[in-house]
């Protein structure tokens, strides 16, 4: 007697699920390594890299003529990056609570990623 074939007896949905799982460990990858380069590639760029650029991204000026209270943060971001606090403050006050809070972010994703291939495991962090 020959076993009647299902949709989950092709050899094809055993490679699609294993092509979903190698994508996945691909993709988990790629954004470990993106956030592991983001802040040395800021710090290779210079600090004014995105000052007087003269395009106008931000919706409140193009639309009413008014700077929200986002304005001038990835600026101050890039020169609080640069340890450049003054210029930082001249952009935007908030960086002062913005750029710790991407700081904090930014090893959070990173241990999750390290959690995720196995290199530091669980109770480590937590005996710290």
């Amino acid at each position: 007697m020959i076993p009647r074939e299902t949709k989950y007896s092709s050899p094809l949905v055993f490679l699609w699920i294993l092509n979903v799982y190698t994508m996945k460990k691909f993709l988990k990858t790629a954004w470990l390594i993106l956030i592991l380069i983001t802040p040395f590639v800021l710090w290779l760029l210079p600090s004014g890299f995105f000052d007087d650029t003269g395009v106008v991204t931000c919706p409140s000026v193009a639309l009413f003529n008014f700077e929200c209270i986002g304005c001038g943060m990835t600026r101050a971001v890039m020169h609080f990056h640069h340890f450049n606090f003054n210029e930082a403050l001249y952009y935007n006050y908030g960086v002062i609570i913005i750029y710790p809070f991407l700081a904090i972010m930014w090893v959070i994703y990173f241990l999750k990623g390290l959690r995720y291939f196995g290199i530091v495991k669980k109770e480590k962090l937590q005996e710290a």
